[in-house]
């Protein structure tokens, strides 16, 4: 795949490591000595303000942004959004102004989560900001900024919510294509990747990429909103997109994407018991940070699944999306569960 074709920028810090995770490997081995041999690909470590997977996306649709003389990037995210600090993060290292959307999505008032963790650091990046209810129908707000944009002069750049279109997806081919590479340098055989799916950029790009080289790698998304038909179907959508823009429509097919969203729990964004366990063990075997929304569901997810023993003798990838700086917004819900 010749991905300089789409002309990214480069900011990230790459390629993230690949590590294994030994602890909990030993702490999920069931009685019997099974259990799957957990690895971690670091993509919280990309290096933009803090870090996270949408600084793959970023690269691509700044490149694109840049390309078409934008001055402003606009896009949208839930309060706590990680891909809304990451873009405020690009704009202003290229420049640019940044226009965002934060949506009440979970419908929380509490002080921390409206004012501190992400939106502290969206509002020291500079960027000007804008909030709505939840529910709002997103991509309407985004065009209606843009033309407030446009009519006084700007050139607005819409980035979608998580920058989960065919250019951002592109960042998660690269990613396959880096993993690949890596465990082929030590001799790690991966059974499968694991990662949190939700706007469908990062699980997409990594179906396409992984289908187009013939890895032949599963890809499980633990879902963090939609059900299950929704999701899988939002993610070969877009899927498929991408390996047509390769020229390989066709290697991916509806069964490599899989999807499982009975880890949502109460809702987006909403934490329960079983999420903070997988936030206590992630950080107190491996030292891994996760965050409330995204990889504390996917750990909570891998960590069910584990315990039912559907990982069994297999190498298991867990992709670490980043989020941590989400965890100061939810410093009231955990406050003192964390004991």
């Amino acid at each position: 795949m010749h991905l300089a074709r789409f002309a990214p920028v480069r900011f990230a810090h790459l390629p993230t490591p690949l590590e294994p995770l030994p602890r909990l490997t030993e702490a999920l081995m069931t009685k019997g000595g099974g259990g799957p041999n957990l690895w971690v690909k670091r993509d919280d470590c990309t290096g933009l303000a803090g870090g996270g997977n949408k600084t793959r996306k970023l690269e691509y649709l700044l490149g694109d942004a840049l390309a078409n003389d934008a001055d402003t990037l606009i896009t949208q995210g839930a309060i706590q959004s990680n891909h809304v600090r990451q873009t405020a993060a690009a704009a202003a290292r290229f420049g640019l102004a940044c226009e965002i959307i934060l949506e009440h999505r979970t419908g929380s008032n509490a002080q921390d989560y409206n004012h501190s963790g992400n939106v502290l650091l969206d509002e020291l990046l500079g960027a000007k900001i804008r909030t709505v209810a939840g529910g709002t129908d997103m991509n309407q707000a985004l065009a209606e900024v843009a033309s407030e944009v446009a009519e006084r002069g700007g050139r607005p750049y819409v980035i979608p919510g998580g920058g989960s279109n065919i250019i951002g997806a592109l960042g998660y081919v690269e990613c396959a294509l880096e993993l690949v590479a890596q465990a082929n340098e030590i001799g790690l055989e991966i059974d499968r990747i694991v990662s949190a799916t939700g706007s469908a950029g990062t699980h997409a790009g990594l179906v396409a990429g992984l289908a187009v080289m013939g890895a032949d790698i599963p890809v499980l998304g633990i879902g963090v909103r939609a059900p299950k038909d929704v999701q899988e179907a939002n993610v070969f959508r877009l899927a498929q997109d991408v390996a047509e823009l390769l020229g390989h429509r066709e290697r991916v097919t509806r069964e490599m994407v899989v999807a499982d969203c009975d880890y949502v729990g109460r809702g987006y964004g909403l934490v329960d018991e079983a999420v903070i366990e997988a936030l206590k063990l992630a950080a107190r075997t491996d030292g891994l940070l996760l965050d409330p929304v995204y990889t504390g569901k996917a750990m909570k997810g891998l960590i069910a699944l584990a315990r039912k023993g559907a990982f069994d003798g297999e190498t298991v990838v867990f992709l670490h999306t980043g989020g941590a700086q989400g965890l100061f917004g939810y410093q009231t819900e955990l406050e003192g569960e964390l004991a």
